[in-house]
């Protein structure tokens, strides 16, 4: 059985036995489980600057 391990630094990674993953938790890795769902995600940043309006183009009228 997989042993899923996640370090804040290097990432995660898979061991493939017991006594790899008791070596690696005393190195800083975390045991984790892929199939519980994590903290929702937050919501996407609203675009807060401001829209660019474009200037409409004056006709000047040639003087006759």
């Amino acid at each position: 059985m997989p042993i899923y391990l996640q370090h804040p630094v290097h990432g995660t990674k898979v061991a493939t036995m017991e006594l790899e993953a008791e070596f690696d938790e005393q190195n800083g890795w975390l045991r984790y489980n892929p199939d519980t769902s994590s903290a929702p995600e937050a919501a996407a940043p609203a675009n807060e600057l401001e829209v660019k309006r474009r200037r409409s183009r004056t006709t000047v009228e040639a003087a006759a």
